[in-house]
């Protein structure tokens, strides 16, 4: 319609001698009155009658001149004539070209913005949809976070929960982008067939310094092998406006059969879907090979019983995610501790899975170095079972007094070795 309308100002319709004439054209019992020939209707047989003029054609110079319609017209015929056409009544509608023009450029502009949005800010979030990217050689996931009011705790800055969820959310995506998710959850197309999923049997977390409300984390995470049939997955995350290392991450995952929940050996089809994006690298994280020990009711010091899952707690392989278990083994932590001291560093084994109607108990022994009367560290065993006795995952934690100096540092993420 906006280019119709453009397009007739500047080439404006003019009438056609048909239509002229028809509008000069009288019809019923009216006359009509042609360059000096006047129709009339008879009135006997409806028949037209022709009679000329009486007035005989003008001479000039003794030569008769013939005189055009519009010559001929009388002076009411003139006025009621189209008027005559001059330059400026010629120009076009500028203000519906203008109108056309402005509409189309604003749509432009929104599109535009739209498909090729940049942070107006340099302290915004670089990754604004979270969509994360490939780097490295195609062999490390890169994902930025930021840090909401809802993700941090008491002391205005992120919980460990909140640095696990965002270590999740990117081994997720890094499947995703490589091409490797398919209908499973993490599950590679291969593994859908065989029904095999991804569980996590060792975490490894060390905190240098926990980020605080409005900044923007990027987290970098990786794979290699572990052994005949497991997988080490490594997360270094920073601050993405300094590139401090905040958070460094190691984790061992094996394959478990989805129907019969038992252990499997990865198979060839799967092996060669994901040995392709394997890195030759050491672990971000020294691994810890002390033995985690198994508590009791007569070794542990603090119990918190009844623990039981959230429908909310399930995740679509309809078992308790992983992350949950960080914040119940927390539950049967001392408060003085979590008052005075900060979460530093944190071993897991996972031993069993659990499902929506199991019922847990936390258990907890304070040991190591410091205790609850001075401000040095703390190291604590912790014991996350079922009410029955079964094992679900034992854990060891240090805890360092708040505001202290952070310990263990990283420069980058590590190069693939030869």
């Amino acid at each position: 319609m906006v280019a119709t309308a453009a397009t007739s100002s500047f080439f404006p319709i003019t009438s056609s001698p048909d239509s002229i004439d028809s509008k000069n054209k009288k019809l019923g019992n009216g006359s009509t009155n042609l360059g000096g020939i006047k129709l009339k209707p008879s009135a006997s047989s409806g028949s037209l009658q022709v009679k000329a003029n009486a007035q005989a054609p003008p001479k000039i110079n003794g030569t008769t001149v013939v005189m055009t319609p519009v010559e001929g017209f009388t002076s009411e015929d003139a006025a009621s004539s189209l008027p005559p056409r001059t330059f400026i009544n010629q120009l076009p509608d500028w203000s519906m070209l203008l109108a056309a023009i402005t509409t189309i450029f604003l749509a432009a502009e929104k599109q535009w913005m739209m498909l090729d949005w940049k942070p107006r800010r340099p302290d915004m979030l670089i990754d604004p949809f979270g969509i994360g990217r490939i780097v490295q050689d195609g062999l490390v996931f890169r994902q930025n976070f930021s840090i909401r009011s809802y993700e941090i705790g008491a002391d205005r800055t992120a919980s460990i929960e909140t640095l696990m969820n965002h270590l999740q959310e990117t081994a997720i995506n890094h499947c995703k982008s490589a091409g490797l998710l398919g209908d499973g959850f993490g599950a590679t197309p291969g593994m859908c067939k065989k029904n095999l999923i991804w569980v996590v049997t060792r975490m490894q977390v060390v905190v240098d310094r926990y980020p605080t409300w409005g900044d923007v984390v990027q987290v970098d995470t990786w794979v290699s092998a572990s052994g005949k049939n497991g997988m080490r997955r490594d997360w270094l995350v920073s601050n993405s406006k300094t590139g401090e290392i905040l958070t460094r991450a190691s984790s061992v995952w094996v394959m478990m059969n989805k129907l019969t929940r038992r252990l499997s050996k990865i198979p060839e089809e799967v092996r060669g879907e994901i040995e392709p994006h394997f890195m030759n690298s050491d672990p971000v994280v020294a691994e810890d090979n002390r033995k985690l020990v198994k508590l009791d009711d007569n070794t542990a010091q603090y119990v918190r019983k009844g623990l039981t899952p959230r429908w909310s707690d399930l995740d679509v392989n309809q078992h308790v995610n992983n992350v949950k278990y960080v914040g119940w083994i927390l539950e049967s932590t001392p408060l003085g501790i979590v008052e005075s001291h900060e979460l530093c560093s944190m071993t897991l084994e996972y031993r069993r899975e659990c499902g929506r109607d199991s019922v847990l108990q936390s258990l907890t022994a304070v040991s190591g170095v410091g205790n609850l009367g001075n401000m040095g560290e703390i190291e604590c065993q912790h014991l996350l079972q079922l009410e029955e006795g079964s094992e679900i995952v034992r854990g060891r934690t240090q805890w360092r007094p708040k505001n202290a100096k952070s310990f263990g540092k990283m420069d980058q993420v590590p190069a693939q070795s030869a």
